[in-house]
């Protein structure tokens, strides 16, 4: 396993390079299945979450290039309807491969999927939804089984806005013939990417980023085109990193339409944001806690992905700090390790912490949990007194790209070892 050695207290400036929407460029991928031509997809991220979507991607017959960040699929010969288990318990995002293979052969067996344990992430309301679109789905402890009974262009209203089960809809919809209407739908801005691409292929879909999402199906798809936008979950974690650390980077590109909520929590906290067009500048010199709690919720609220470094920064606030993320039970869970690093945290239940700030944070050797919380690990070490070892740095690739040499470049003292 792979690990980030860290040596903290060193000040963040110059500029960084957002990367893609890691959460939009998945469900790109999956709804190329639906095409019977060539898509093309650009400004790819380097991630491993990618790497293992296009090995799937090949496994159901898929030919797939990748170069200079683009990916080109030539989903024209699907041969194989059964994700690989290994591949499938190593990404959550093999769900979104329910929706197209359904749509496009009319059956799939789909694993359980893997991913990040952040909490419960069942797939009810994916088979609720697709079950009123006329598909039939039954399940065993390893596995679900799919299949198409009759297409229906119906109106669907979830029962919850989930993000992959809105994603998985779109797919199925653009393949069944005549309008469908998705309502609770989620509006994250990678619906908007998904909605793009699957236009390019010939869809009609009006109402993407709202809770109302009209699709008008074809019987057939021809190969779309669509550049991935930039992240603003990374865009959040590095304008946290340059707080935390006193520093003064610019952020960019970045679409700020996608930031607002965002831009309005880290400016409670006192944070400097100076937004020009598609860059963000901050250069913070202190940081006060809020007077009122930090909620995660469903978009356009404060989102779920940038809870983990956000509980970092109230390390460094004055004042305490009531962190709530309602949507995962176990979000909070990594906080231990903050703790350890001398952290003066209070876990109230699963889904909420109280900060006290300000505390000085020293190294410690920890593993990353998760995607996120592993990110926020490295802020955590980027800001501690002496050495810090991250464990298991492949979670944290798998949605941050470079991130060691690209915190390098501004200034942190952090390499990469397989030792």
């Amino acid at each position: 396993m792979a690990k980030f050695i860290i040596n903290g207290r060193n000040r963040l400036e110059g500029k960084i390079k957002v990367a893609a929407n890691k959460n939009a460029v998945l469900p790109v991928m999956a709804a190329t299945l639906l095409c019977e031509g060539t898509s093309i997809i650009h400004n790819v991220p380097e991630i491993k979450d990618v790497e293992v979507m296009v090995n799937i991607l090949r496994k159901l017959g898929a030919k797939v290039t990748l170069s200079e960040r683009t990916l080109t699929v030539d989903s024209s010969n699907i041969t194989n309807l059964e994700i690989p288990r290994d591949l499938a318990q190593r990404l959550r995002a093999s769900v979104l491969l329910l929706g197209p293979l359904l749509a496009r052969a009319g059956e799939v067996k789909l694993p359980h999927p893997g991913g990040d344990v952040i909490g419960r992430r069942g797939i009810f309301t994916h088979i609720s939804a697709l079950t009123k679109l006329g598909v039939q789905i039954t399940q065993d402890d390893l596995m679900y089984y799919g299949k198409v009974i009759q297409k229906n262009a119906v109106k669907v209203f979830l029962d919850e806005p989930s993000v992959t089960g809105t994603e998985n809809v779109m797919m199925y919809a653009a393949l069944t013939d005549g309008e469908t209407v998705i309502e609770n739908a989620a509006a994250e801005p990678h619906i908007v990417d998904l909605s793009r691409f699957l236009a390019s292929a010939g869809v009609t879909i009006e109402g993407a980023g709202t809770s109302r999402i009209r699709i008008i199906g074809k019987k057939s798809l021809k190969g779309g085109e669509y550049t991935i936008s930039p992240d603003p979950i990374e865009a959040g974690t590095f304008a946290i990193a340059s707080a935390v650390t006193k520093g003064d980077l610019e952020i960019g590109p970045i679409v700020q339409d996608d930031m607002q909520m965002i831009k309005i929590v880290l400016e409670r906290f006192g944070v400097n944001l100076k937004f020009d067009k598609d860059k963000l500048r901050v250069n913070s010199k202190e940081i006060t806690a809020p007077l009122r709690p930090v909620q995660a919720m469903v978009w356009p609220g404060f989102p779920t992905d940038l809870m983990s470094p956000l509980i970092v920064l109230a390390t460094q606030a004055e004042r305490q700090t009531l962190c709530h993320d309602p949507l995962y039970e176990s979000r909070m869970f990594f906080v231990d390790k903050l703790i350890r690093m001398g952290a003066h945290i209070t876990i109230c239940d699963p889904h909420r912490v109280i900060v006290y700030g300000k505390s000085n944070l020293y190294g410690r050797e920890l593993a990353s949990p998760d995607i996120r919380a592993g990110m926020a690990l490295v802020l955590a070490a980027l800001i501690a007194e002496g050495k810090s070892v991250i464990d298991q740095a492949e979670i944290v690739e798998r949605g941050y790209e470079n991130i060691d040499k690209r915190l390098r470049i501004i200034g942190a003292d952090i390499k990469r070892s397989n030792d």
